[in-house]
């Protein structure tokens, strides 16, 4: 259901194996990816993340199955649910390692969802994706909050018409970083990224992560600028801060260089 391999480097790779059901979530994947994202954003020996899904597709979305039984439960049992799926969509939107997703093949509701909570993404250029709740009498009520962050008020026209649009549509709208030709010049991207966060210190990676999150979007206020101001200073005072700063003058590696 969820692959996970961890190399000498440090990347965790995560693959959804439900490809006779185009890697569609029930309540079973939900919570080995949130279990997953948890453990591993935790984990002093990853340094980054990569999701990716098996078969002819990254995730369609929420199972058929599943969504079925959800109709016979209480407003309650419902909510309980979703946020089951909101849970595990927040595991991997604050997870402190960076996380990079390779999608094909079909994206559908949900699997947008999973898209838009991670910092770099990468599409094969067939690859089709569909915000398609409207279509079922629902709404992406769950993954909007992730989507709404990612891509703003262009949300507005694909939560409402439900209309497919491709690789390059999404890479125009901000949902993925690059589009590749095909699986190979994907990972090639993959490869290109990981590089440089083995160049990177990962307690600041997690910080600038942080800041990502924390800082998008606000209001630049006093008490903002305040808090950017004790944010670098922290860093300034760190064990990574002072390394990196002492290589840099020395014109020495620091220690977490992967080569």
């Amino acid at each position: 259901m969820l692959d996970e391999t961890i190399d000498d480097w440090g990347t965790a790779r995560l693959t959804l194996n439900r490809p006779e059901r185009h890697n569609a979530f029930n309540a079973d994947l939900i919570a080995a990816l949130t279990e997953a994202f948890t453990r591993l954003g935790e984990a002093d020996e990853v340094r980054a993340i990569v999701l990716a899904g098996a078969g002819k597709s990254f995730s369609a979305g929420a199972d058929l199955d599943w969504m079925r039984a959800a109709a016979s439960w209480s407003a309650a049992e419902n909510e309980a649910d979703a946020m089951g799926l909101s849970n595990m969509l927040a595991a991997i939107n604050d997870c402190p390692k960076p996380v990079i997703v390779v999608a094909h093949g079909h994206v559908t509701g949900g699997g947008v969802g999973l898209v838009a909570c991670t910092d770099m993404a990468v599409a094969v250029e067939t690859t089709q994706f569909r915000l398609s709740e409207v279509r079922l009498g629902l709404t992406p009520a769950t993954i909007s909050p992730f989507v709404l962050a990612k891509i703003g008020a262009r949300a507005r026209r694909w939560f409402l018409t439900a209309e497919a649009f491709d690789a390059a549509t999404a890479q125009a709208i901000g949902l993925v970083d690059e589009v590749a030709i095909d699986a190979d010049a994907a990972e090639a991207i993959v490869s290109h990224w990981l590089t440089h966060i083995g160049q990177a210190a990962p307690e600041a990676v997690a910080d600038a992560k942080r800041l990502a999150l924390d800082f998008a979007g606000a209001e630049i206020t006093t008490e903002l600028r305040e808090e950017s101001a004790r944010r670098i200073a922290a860093r300034r005072v760190s064990a990574e801060g002072r390394e990196g700063i002492m290589a840099f003058l020395n014109k020495g590696k620091p220690g977490w260089i992967v080569e």
